[in-house]
């Protein structure tokens, strides 16, 4: 495969981890994996949550694919595709964990409509303590908040947060 075949493979695996990670975060994170990712619904109490598991699990694959295309000889299309898993970890890890959860204290505020409009759909997510009745799973690509929050507003389940101050 060409460089440029490879860098459009790299693109096209960064653009579709936002899927994956979308249908990832709606129906296992929210599904069957709550008992790892409800620790995120919640306060945290210390540097680390039950949560940050996820961030290693979906690591392996990219670590594999890394490992197989540049020592194992899988071919260089491996490589892309790590390296686009990869990225798109690296994305995320500075748009949810340091941007929005401020993991990593920093004086960044959104100015740009785009910033601004994933950052409040990604705050409007978490404004819901349980698995159910929440809007927003995408991390890169929102809805408007004013359609998250005719959502929320037409939800029968789900516990909305306590507005008595930050979590």
């Amino acid at each position: 495969m060409s460089p440029f075949g490879l860098f459009v493979l790299f693109l096209l695996t960064v653009a579709l981890m936002e899927g994956f990670a979308y249908v990832m975060h709606r129906w296992v994170m929210h599904g069957p994996g709550w008992f790892l990712h409800a620790s995120h619904h919640r306060p945290r109490t210390g540097l680390w949550e039950w949560n940050d598991l996820y961030f290693v699990i979906f690591a392996a694959p990219s670590i594999l694919l890394l490992l197989g295309g540049v020592q194992l000889g899988w071919g260089d299309w491996a490589t892309a595709v790590g390296a686009g898993i990869a990225a798109y970890g690296a994305i995320y890890l500075g748009f949810h964990d340091i941007i929005v959860h401020k993991r990593v204290d920093h004086r960044y505020v959104p100015r740009s409509a785009y910033m601004k409009r994933i950052v409040q759909a990604h705050r409007l997510h978490h404004v819901v303590e349980t698995r159910e009745g929440n809007v927003s799973f995408g991390f890169l690509v929102a809805p408007a908040p004013e359609v998250l929050k005719r959502q929320l507003a037409e939800m029968e389940h789900g516990r909305i947060r306590d507005a008595r101050g930050p979590r």
